[in-house]
């Protein structure tokens, strides 16, 4: 079988090619709102400029010249707006359920706006943009995690320059400002022309990776939680020993540890603590094309250590041959045939009813659960872990075909009230949360069109990521008891553990990088065949194989972009290799 997945990763890599972004014109540029029609200033200049006067005074007072009153346009207007579809099996129409119907009432009640959800797949959502940017389809409001998307299309004509609208409308905008800051606003305005073609949503929580384990074997084999990283490898060889105690006639089933083709996220902890704890800024960022890792030094030798434990039966098998949204893992974990797997901070624990965690209690019995342990240790016994800003979150970008700018805008200032961001993320109390006595919100299992979606429906509030309710103290109370039928201690430990010996992310803002235009895509293909074939190659040919990936995805562009952003962080910090915090 593993020959069989070599020789299917490898026959994939040889097919990768770059994909061309469609050309469309939309026939329109972004506009300076600054720029003024030139005008015959050798006629009566007093009077002139008695008007431009009155004009910029008027214009200070009401920026919208008079298309709204009390905050609400005179005339309906009508914007649509992206929303992930997730395609999960058991959830709610992402275009139509009760918090959709709630986000149209109210923006039609505060702004006079009609609000239409246009829904795009998760999982390839950086493909499905491309095509709705290249036809002229695009939603009004659009994001994606993929920020060379957007300036690939920015630079084709096709996306709005915000600049003049967060600036001339602030007034108008006093949710957004206050949610967003300055920081996330202005995150990836061009620091020589001033151009902002998105605005970066904020992470309320920045946890990221957790490692998790099932603690019912630890006890059942009377190991203690692992602590280092040769402890975690002690750890899934007894697991694979001791198959049939674990899970007797399912012991043909046993995976000690499970990571999915995306390699890069799914071992980063393990990855990040082969990486040296004091790497400058400099370094870090000139190989920080994506969040993966794959041209850092330290990350070859962390996967030569995940490719000895391949080989040695204590991964899964076929970890690579399904990729995104694919269900094939998470239910071999909920039907508890693995001890050990790495995700999102909060991963086991998330959508209720149908989470890993409830369904291995119901599956294999109350005692079994996952645990998070803190045990990859770096080269001075500390943890490395390279965390977000609250910036690293999706880019909110307007198409050029968005001709209602200021409609979107306000909901954009709607999505950032306190006050919805609290509703939307736990719903109505006595149908998705309960109360208990000092205020702590507790959520309970949601039905039918009540359902979130996504966790704490980020879906919807895209400038927030991660609880934030309008109380802080409120919110860490309440995040252990935001995972319906999970035990809260679970949540603080998680939570705790991923925020220990954390590194965060600065903002490098040299300009923009025209090399990694359209490369998104294209090159995180290329990243994870490279992780996939360099895990599952034969021990004997491991340097060969993962050589060979690193060159084909430096050749394919990798090395331009490494060379572009050594040659702009030079031009604007000079020989600094630190940046201030």
């Amino acid at each position: 079988m593993k020959k069989k997945l070599l020789s299917v990763l490898l026959a994939g890599s040889m097919v990768l090619s770059l994909a061309a972004c469609g050309s469309g014109d939309s026939g329109s540029t972004p506009q300076d709102s600054t720029a003024t029609q030139q005008t015959d200033t050798t006629t009566e200049p007093a009077q002139n400029t008695t008007a431009a006067e009155d004009s910029a005074s008027n214009a200070a007072a009401d920026p919208t010249n008079g298309e709204l009153v009390d905050g609400k346009f005179v005339d309906t207007r009508k914007i649509t707006v992206e929303v992930y579809d997730r395609g999960n099996d058991d959830g709610s129409d992402p275009t139509n359920n009760n918090y959709t119907k709630w986000i149209k009432e109210q923006m039609l009640e505060r702004h006079n706006v009609e609000v239409e959800f246009v829904a795009v797949p998760r999982w390839t959502e950086v493909e499905q943009i491309n095509n709705l940017l290249a036809a002229g389809d695009a939603p009004d409001i659009c994001l994606t995690y993929d920020y060379p998307t957007v300036l690939t299309y920015a630079n084709m004509g096709g996306v709005l320059d915000l600049s003049s609208y967060v600036d001339d409308y602030k007034s108008l905008l006093p949710n957004l400002w206050d949610w967003l800051g300055e920081t996330n606003i202005y995150w990836d305005k061009d620091p020589v022309n001033g151009t902002l073609w998105a605005v970066e949503g904020k992470r309320a929580v920045t946890n990221r990776i957790n490692t998790f384990v099932r603690k019912d074997w630890l006890d059942k084999l009377g190991l203690q939680e692992p602590t280092t990283r040769q402890e975690f490898e002690d750890m899934i060889i007894a697991f694979r020993d001791n198959a049939d105690t674990l899970l007797g006639a399912d012991a043909d089933k046993m995976i000690p540890y499970s990571v999915s083709f995306d390699v890069g996220w799914r071992a980063a902890l393990l990855i990040e603590s082969f990486i040296d704890p004091e790497i400058s800024d400099y370094e870090y960022y000139i190989n920080g094309f994506d969040d993966r890792a794959l041209t850092q030094n330290g990350t070859k030798e962390a996967m030569r250590l995940l490719n000895k434990w391949y080989n040695e039966d204590l991964l899964w098998d076929d970890f690579a041959l399904y990729g995104s949204g694919d269900s094939t893992e998470d239910d071999m974990i909920k039907a508890g045939y693995v001890g050990a797997f790495m995700h999102n901070w909060d991963y086991p624990y998330r959508d209720g009813e149908n989470s890993i965690q409830t369904n291995l209690s119901r599956i294999v019995g109350p005692d079994a659960k996952y645990v998070v342990v803190d045990c990859f240790e770096d080269k001075n016994g500390g943890h490395n872990k390279f965390v977000t800003s609250t910036a690293g979150d999706r880019k909110i970008f307007f198409p050029t075909t968005n001709d209602e700018p200021l409609a979107s805008m306000l909901y954009l200032d709607f999505i950032s009230s306190p006050d919805v961001i609290e509703y939307l993320q736990i719903g109505p109390e006595g149908v998705t949360h309960n109360k208990l006595e000092d205020g702590t919100v507790e959520i309970i299992a949601a039905t039918g069109d009540d359902i979130q979606n996504s966790g704490f429906n980020i879906d919807y509030t895209i400038t927030c990521n991660g609880l934030h309710l309008t109380d802080e103290d409120l919110t860490l109370r309440s995040m252990a008891y935001s995972y319906s039928g999970i035990d809260p201690e679970l949540v603080k430990t998680a939570h705790e553990i991923c925020n220990t010996d954390i590194r965060r992310a600065k903002n490098v803002n040299v300009g923009a990088i025209t090399s990694e235009e359209g490369q998104g895509p294209t090159l995180s293909s290329k990243r994870d065949v490279v992780y996939d074939t360099a895990l599952s190659a034969p021990v004997d040919k491991f340097d060969e194989v993962w050589d060979a990936g690193i060159a084909d995805y430096l050749s394919s562009g990798g090395q331009a972009i490494i060379d572009e952003r050594a040659e702009k962080w030079k031009a604007t910090f000079g020989d600094a290799t630190s940046l201030p915090e």
